[in-house]
């Protein structure tokens, strides 16, 4: 099946009207500010117009031709919503001419064709991006039905890129007019009559060049490592007459550098001037890009992330999907939890975070806790109690914490800890004036320990070690073996069964399963670390650093203060929770709820 083409030599331009379309007055009334821009941008282009016809014809074709694909949806027709028409309609209506050689006679004539060549779609989770994409995809490849014409999909890697594939396929499947021209193959679908091929891409440049796509399809702009492959495709484009990119994505971490430089860059072209700069009145603000569509629903940095009203503007299928008492029930599990709330704001309110958040509020800790000095006699309460252990070495000067870990047993149903911690001697009086941090008094009470000197003597805590072994019913010890081996083979010479010693190292994957269930059992108040004060002041510095699926631990090196404590206490729980049966997310990519 194939529209008749786009462009002619000599169309009949539909005029301009002064009024903006009803379409986008509507958006403007929605706070789509986008549309408006985008319109009066692309009237601004020298012998631009828009053909009324066309973006008619396409949306009344849309729900014909293009089914929906998933859960209860599956199977109806596509019915674009008022945001999908509106984008639907700039990218088909809006023609300009372009000079080319015609091939017949070799002398110059004008075509009509699209205006836009790149769409940069920004969008919460759950809001049919991903639909949205495989039918324009169809439309620009099998429906244009350019001869020979080439069709690439690409994100992060060729998993990623399924998503989007899998779509365009079920599509085809689901109608007949499509099925009956297009075959499917694994990673291709081909259209014999056109000779023309649509494919999945991995997700690096290496081996892409020499194409010449009329269609590229990007999903999760938020996590390519690099434009190279975008770059790649779009410079093999400069045969075609009217080749279009199809970018799309979910906001990311400010860390991810790429995704990042694409939405500022989307930004600046939001922000860049209607009509085309001139010496004169180039300011050198923003960019001038009006061949690129820049659709964007986003979240304010001074918006409410509470008000409903921010969720209805930055979530354009709400009431279809996602729903208005999901994001309820999400926004109640993200109060009071910065780790949550970051989430919420990059997943729902498409505004992109730090990858390093606050992790644990003071008032969740301190309700974590049923008598206030109760750390002073816990080793003595818990003896020959089953117990996990870990513990983190400083490299010379710095603390060096022990924590066990008591999960619950019998009809106590809480996680209970026993620390302790010791410092150099020499160091004490130098960190209480270089740190403002009572030291002094942590030592005075006896929250914390010394060694003899200015550097941590391993002695010390290999006897902690013995002593807790003996003392407990120990079940696995964990640690990072890096600066420990020495303390390893010192205490397993000393009769400590090595069987009992896990190594756990401090990466996200290895310490995110542990580390959510520890935020489980603050938030939920089944924890108690017995008041114990070193303890707390490390929970208040502690930070997260998290990745781009959601998975995290905690992080020295960006948080302001020591939280060794906090990290011996999660290598616990990663032996305690990990266990002989326990396999990393990270392997099994299984779903994860919070």
């Amino acid at each position: 099946m194939s529209l008749a083409s786009d462009h002619a030599a000599n169309p009949s331009p539909a005029p301009i009207a002064a009024d903006l379309p009803p379409w986008i007055v509507e958006a403007d009334a929605r706070g789509w500010t986008w549309a408006s821009i985008a319109w009066r941008r692309a009237a601004s282009v020298p012998g631009a117009w828009f053909d009324h016809g066309k973006a008619d014809a396409i949306v009344a074709l849309w729900p014909q031709i293009f089914r929906l694909t998933d859960l209860h949806f599956a199977g109806l027709p596509f019915r674009p919503t008022l945001w999908q028409e509106i984008v639907i309609r700039l990218l088909v209506g809006w023609k300009v001419p372009t000079e080319i050689i015609d091939p017949n006679t070799g002398l110059p004539c004008a075509l009509h064709v699209r205006l836009f060549r790149r769409l940069l779609l920004w969008i919460p989770r759950k809001n049919g991006k991903s639909e949205f994409l495989a039918a324009l995809a169809l439309l620009f490849w099998a429906l244009d039905a350019v001869h020979g014409g080439q069709g690439y999909c690409f994100a992060l890697n060729e998993k990623q890129a399924r998503t989007v594939l899998n779509k365009i396929k079920a599509m085809i499947v689901r109608e007949p007019r499509l099925a009956r021209d297009l075959a499917i193959f694994s990673r291709s679908i081909w259209m014999a009559k056109r000779m023309a091929r649509f494919e999945i891409l991995s997700g690096n440049a290496q081996g892409k060049h020499g194409f010449s796509p009329v269609v590229s399809v990007g999903d999760e702009m938020h996590e390519w490592p690099s434009r190279d492959l975008d770059t790649t495709i779009r410079q093999g484009m400069g045969a075609q007459l009217q080749p279009i990119e199809l970018f799309a994505s979910t906001a990311g971490l400010k860390s991810a550098l790429t995704g990042y430089e694409l939405f500022q860059e989307s930004k600046k072209i939001l922000e860049g001037p209607i009509a085309p700069p001139t010496p004169e009145n180039d300011n050198g603000e923003g960019l001038y890009d009006p061949a690129t569509l820049v659709v964007m629903f986003a979240c304010e940095d001074d918006d409410d992330w509470e008000d409903e009203s921010v969720w209805r503007r930055v979530n354009p299928n709400l009431g279809l999907s996602p729903t208005i008492d999901f994001l309820r029930r999400e926004a109640a599990l993200a109060r009071n939890n910065p780790r949550a709330e970051s989430h919420f704001r990059r997943y729902h309110l498409n505004q992109w975070v730090e990858a390093v958040t606050r992790w644990l509020p003071i008032r969740k800790w301190d309700a974590c806790c049923a008598k206030k000095d109760d750390w002073k006699t816990a080793a003595a309460r818990f003896r020959g109690r089953r117990c996990f252990g870990g513990f983190d070495l400083s490299t010379k000067r710095d603390i060096t914490a022990l924590v066990w870990l008591f999960p619950p047993e019998g009809d106590d149903p809480k996680t209970h800890l026993v620390c302790r911690f010791w410092v150099p001697a020499d160091t004490i009086e130098t960190r209480v004036k270089e740190d403002r941090v009572p030291y002094d008094r942590f030592l005075r009470i006896g929250a914390i320990e010394t060694t003899p000197g200015d550097y941590m003597d391993q002695s010390y805590m290999q006897a902690a070690l013995k002593e807790g072994v003996e003392t407990f019913r120990v079940e696995a010890i964990g640690f990072d073996e890096w600066n420990a081996s020495k303390l390893y083979t010192d205490i397993t010479n000393e009769g400590v069964d090595p069987a009992l010693f896990e190594t756990v190292r401090q990466t996200i994957p290895a310490l995110t399963e542990a580390s959510k269930d520890f935020e489980r059992l603050v938030y939920q108040g089944l924890l108690d670390h017995g008041g114990h004060p070193v303890l707390r002041w490390m929970a208040q510095n502690a930070l997260v650093v998290s990745d781009t699926n959601g998975n995290f631990k905690p992080s020295k090196k960006h948080s302001r203060e020591k939280i060794d404590g906090i990290v011996a206490a999660i290598i616990a729980n990663a032996v305690y929770v990990g266990g002989e049966h326990f396999v990393s997310a990270y392997e099994t990519q299984r779903l994860m709820v919070v």
